[in-house]
């Protein structure tokens, strides 16, 4: 019976349980997500989840207190330089377990436990439902007062745009009909010019044959 249990013991002595917890602590921070059972998932995040905390103020004395417990130089610079930056806004709550359903040799419930900062696909879902939740309702711009005043100028405004658009292809087409009037004109004044000379040389022709 669990009587008195502060925490999950995994069946385990606690220098086994203590070097499980490190190792499946690297694991996590070097690979950013691992696949275990729920119960030792459960357990991690109670161990790595402090530590990430501590991570946020980057002194000496943070790092040796980290090292302590991964007892892996790689990890505690993987875990201090990429992503103590990223979870620097965050209050806790580093990571995420996933359940995976049951394995089929024993049964055992699995689960993927994986930092929450770098799962790509759920943060690119949340910025878009962000995106959504900012649109405004027509109800709202009803209330507003000011906001009912404006809309009549606003379409008063686009259908003075409209009318004067309107008004700019008639105005083109009777400057088109007066330039083709004036050219008519010109060439009615050149014409008799032009015919002069013909009569002339008709009046020649005819002397001649006389």
């Amino acid at each position: 019976m669990r009587h008195r249990k502060g925490f999950n013991h995994l069946g385990r002595k606690s220098a086994h349980r203590q070097a499980m917890l490190a190792n499946m602590a690297v694991s996590l921070i070097m690979h950013k997500r691992i696949t275990t059972t729920l119960a030792k998932a459960k357990a991690l995040r109670m161990y790595v989840e402090p530590l990430i905390t501590r991570s946020k103020e980057d002194t000496t004395h943070s790092r040796r207190v980290v090292f302590s417990y991964l007892k892996n130089k790689y990890a505690v610079a993987e875990l201090f330089r990429e992503i103590s930056p990223k979870v620097a806004d965050r209050p806790g709550g580093y990571t995420r377990i996933l359940k995976l359903g049951h394995r089929p040799g024993d049964n055992a419930e699995m689960c993927m436990i994986e930092l929450v900062d770098y799962n790509e696909a759920m943060l690119g879902t949340k910025e878009e439902s962000k995106g959504k939740s900012t649109r405004r309702g027509r109800r709202g711009r009803r209330k507003s007062g000011g906001a009912a005043q404006e809309t009549p100028a606003a379409e008063t405004k686009q259908t003075a745009g409209t009318t004067e658009e309107e008004q700019q292809p008639e105005a083109s087409a009777t400057e088109t009909v007066k330039e083709t009037s004036v050219q008519e004109e010109e060439k009615k004044e050149t014409s008799p010019a032009k015919e002069a000379p013909k009569a002339e040389k008709k009046e020649e022709k005819e002397e001649k044959k006389d």
